[in-house]
């Protein structure tokens, strides 16, 4: 049988994770259709993609119904269908897990977005989360917001397994990085083993172009000695900040002080590119896939992208590619007058405020059916 695209990935040290969950996507065969035939190795969610298919589709309604004339609240009902996705997804996966030694085969559900500035309420909520989800290949993800760093260090000292999400900046990244091996230390000295706690760190790629490129515009616009630069940069800033945190992940994860964790069974935190779909369409439609290719990662595909990827995706270890260029594109973004810290903290902040009107959408849905249940 001739591999597909998808399945190439694999054999360069790539895992594909799908970008997507739905009680169709289960029920239909396709997310097992996904991981024989394309080589999914997991999955990741979070308030927006639940939004959704929850509000967007037929599925869930007679389920909603029922669990309303039950006497259940919104809130429980919210948990009984997320959960319930995420369990059966995860059990679609459980034989990647084992079979990869605890690698792969994950499914990731979000805490609330409403604690993304809460340390001890993100942690509370990830607690309740791991347990009441009782899988071993689930990921709580956290976000990497300044009060997120201190949780995502005590989940991973107790042995949850932790997707870092809504990481945009280098020197976030240095913190999450950090924070993973602080954990893993605390876990270590404490006489609590360490081989089967798993970390990703989420960095989102797409958005950081969308963000960016409209400035690189006006001053293109402007036509000025920086008129050349900006062009250079226009549609590249995600794709290098990605290769810089790849070319950091690599000295940190080969460090002394991270070998002395792997004689204890430690896993290196994977960098794992999120928001891999192509938002300006002058783009091509698998450029953010097909630039960050390399081994001990992982790339989440949306449906669409992973369709496309099949199709036209041209596989190559091109990770490592013109990491100096990247360096040198990255280090120029100060004669423009661009802060790259100050960009990463606005879209830290766009993202939470993007999961928190999700889930806020989601629960007034929920409560409208509720609601109307009751009036019947």
């Amino acid at each position: 049988m001739i591999e597909n695209s998808l399945q190439i990935l694999e054999t360069l040290g790539q895992s594909v994770w799908l970008d997507d969950i739905g009680r169709e996507l289960i029920t239909s065969g396709k997310l097992r259709s996904f991981i024989g035939l394309d080589g999914v190795r997991g999955l990741t969610s979070n308030p927006a993609i639940f939004e959704k298919a929850i509000t967007g589709t037929r599925a869930y309604v007679d389920d909603i119904v029922a669990k309303s004339e039950a006497g259940k609240k919104v809130d429980d009902i919210y948990n009984e269908l997320t959960f319930g996705d995420i369990q059966a997804a995860a059990d679609e996966f459980r034989s990647i897990y084992y079979k990869s030694d605890g690698n792969d085969g994950y499914v990731s559900l979000e805490v609330n977005p409403h604690l993304a500035h809460d340390t001890n309420g993100t942690i509370a909520d990830a607690h309740r989360l791991w347990l009441a989800l009782d899988r071993p290949n689930i990921m709580i993800k956290v976000p990497a917001t300044d009060e997120g760093v201190p949780a995502i260090e005590q989940l991973i000292s107790r042995g949850i397994n932790v997707n870092v999400t809504l990481l945009f900046g280098i020197t976030r990244y240095r913190q999450v990085m950090e924070a993973y091996i602080c954990g893993l230390e605390t876990r270590i000295a404490q006489g609590k083993p360490i081989k089967h706690v798993n970390s990703v760190a989420s960095f989102f790629i797409s958005r950081i172009d969308t963000k960016i490129d409209p400035l690189f515009d006006r001053l293109i616009e402007q036509v000025s000695q920086v008129t050349d630069l900006a062009k250079q940069l226009t549609g590249n800033v995600g794709i290098s900040s990605a290769k810089i945190a790849y070319h950091i992940h690599r000295e940190i994860f080969t460090s002394a002080r991270f070998k002395k964790l792997e004689q204890h069974g430690a896993n290196i935190q994977r960098l794992l590119w999120a928001s891999t779909g192509t938002k300006n369409p002058l783009f091509s439609d698998v450029k953010y896939v097909e630039a960050l290719i390399g081994p001990n990662t992982v790339t989440t595909i949306p449906a669409d992208t992973l369709d496309a990827y099949r199709d036209h995706g041209c596989p190559k270890d091109r990770l490592e590619q013109d990491s100096d260029r990247a360096f040198w594109l990255f280090e120029r973004l100060g004669e423009l007058g661009i802060d790259m810290d100050e960009i990463a903290k606005q879209l830290e902040s766009e993202g939470v405020n993007k999961f928190v009107g999700a889930f806020d959408q989601l629960i007034l849905s929920l409560a409208q059916t509720v609601n109307t249940v009751g009036h019947k």
